[in-house]
């Protein structure tokens, strides 16, 4: 995404990227950037909340108006659950969460399998 918002920058479109990992995006030079402190994968906000994810585009829009040129970074307001405490609970698995998460995952092999046999899905 990085070098499309430079090759589109260069032709005069203005672009702002939205992320989560803001070592990565700010290396990599992006033109402008809204940084949202939530788990990675989640840069819009929690699924299912329209509310916080119309929030957060509506605040990418504010930083395309107000930004002061390329290469600024600026950190959403919006917290994940109003504080940080998400921090300690991202990518946790609980031991009464295995089972679950056990046959949720050999249910997906034998999804993959059967989409890979129909020929919906590249073979590995």
């Amino acid at each position: 995404m990085c070098l499309i918002a430079r090759h589109l920058e260069a032709s005069g479109i203005p672009t702002i990227i939205l992320g989560s990992a803001r070592d990565i995006v700010e290396h990599c030079g992006v033109p402008r950037f809204l940084f949202t402190d939530f788990p990675l994968g989640n840069p819009c906000g929690k699924p299912y909340d329209l509310a916080m994810q119309r929030s957060i585009v509506s605040h990418c829009f504010d930083v395309l108006e107000d930004a002061s040129g390329p290469g600024s970074t600026v950190v959403s307001p919006i917290e994940w659950d109003g504080d940080q405490s998400w921090r300690d609970r991202y990518l946790e698995v609980r031991e009464e969460d295995r089972a679950k998460l056990r046959l949720r995952g050999e249910e997906r092999k034998a999804d993959r399998k059967a989409l890979r046999a129909a020929g919906r899905v590249r073979p590995e």
